[in-house]
């Protein structure tokens, strides 16, 4: 959890999604771009697909028809993420 401080609540709950087993298959598009934004840059390209790049990774994603993510999609966030030092955060709820 090397880069997980500074993350608000919304994002933290994103990236713990990001990183269930068994994978996680709602995981709305829009909160994985806010996620992304928070610890990288998301770059809207001419041709309607998203460039996310965090530290030196970069790679384009396609909007999904529907409002979450595929399967695919969350595994190569996954790999992405934990390249960066984003690892599957480690805090305690209490709800």
């Amino acid at each position: 959890m090397t880069g997980n401080s500074g993350l608000n609540n919304h994002h933290t709950d994103t990236l713990a999604a990001i990183h269930a087993h068994p994978t996680s298959h709602n995981i709305r598009w829009v909160d994985a771009v806010s996620l992304i934004g928070a610890v990288g840059d998301v770059e809207e390209k001419h041709d309607g697909r998203f460039r996310f790049t965090i530290g030196t990774q970069s790679q384009v994603f396609d909007r999904p028809h529907g409002k979450d993510l595929d399967v695919q999609q969350v595994v190569d966030l996954r790999h992405m993420l934990q390249a960066a030092g984003y690892g599957p955060p480690s805090r305690t709820r209490e709800d």
